[in-house]
């Protein structure tokens, strides 16, 4: 159990069931009446997040992660198997497990799993991952008065903007979290 006091960025907590980690917190004495934590949860299995505030001194459950490094191996329609690196046991995840950047993940790629009691509910990706640009339209001269740019299409079937300079074959680094292209690698 933890208390409502010892909040602090990061800390993962059950509430109704679900896990949560601590996004924002802020310790709130009013004039009248008793403190209060306003608090801003994530939802580690759906990424929603949730406002909800609690009483000063409230006990909540601690939610103790695991975090295993993972190899990405293959897929099977929306099932991604992949192998723990330390045991070599594998096991499959679901595209809904993975989320929005199941777009990213390329064969023999290592990731975090998360897991919750001995059963694995989400992944954590690298910040920036490099991938190869297999489609994309030729750059026009001229066309860069505005900093223009394109849409690529990655090896992994992601599609992101790129600039103007960037052509098929290119391997480009892409920061997962916002999905935006960052820098082509030499």
């Amino acid at each position: 159990m933890i208390s409502t006091n010892e909040f602090h960025t990061g800390v993962t907590i059950e509430v109704d069931g679900e896990i949560y980690s601590v996004v924002e917190f802020q310790h709130v004495k009013p004039g009248k009446g008793s403190a209060f934590v306003r608090t801003k949860l994530k939802n580690l299995k759906t990424g929603a997040v949730l406002e909800r505030t609690f009483a000063a001194g409230e006990k909540l459950p601690r939610a103790h992660i695991d975090r295993r490094e993972m190899q990405y191996l293959y897929n099977t329609g929306d099932e991604y198997v992949f192998m723990d690196t330390e045991t070599f046991e594998q096991m499959t995840l679901k595209a809904d497990d993975i989320g929005q950047k199941v777009k990213y993940l390329k064969e023999n790629m290592s990731i975090w799993a998360l897991f919750h009691e001995g059963t694995a509910f989400g992944v954590d990706f690298p910040n920036f991952v490099e991938l190869k640009v297999v489609e994309t339209e030729p750059g026009v001269k001229g066309d860069t008065a505005a900093g223009g740019s394109k849409p690529a299409k990655l090896e992994t079937g992601a599609v992101v903007k790129v600039p103007l300079f960037v052509e098929v074959g290119d391997v480009i680094r892409v920061d997962t979290r916002t999905d935006e292209y960052i820098e082509r690698v030499t």
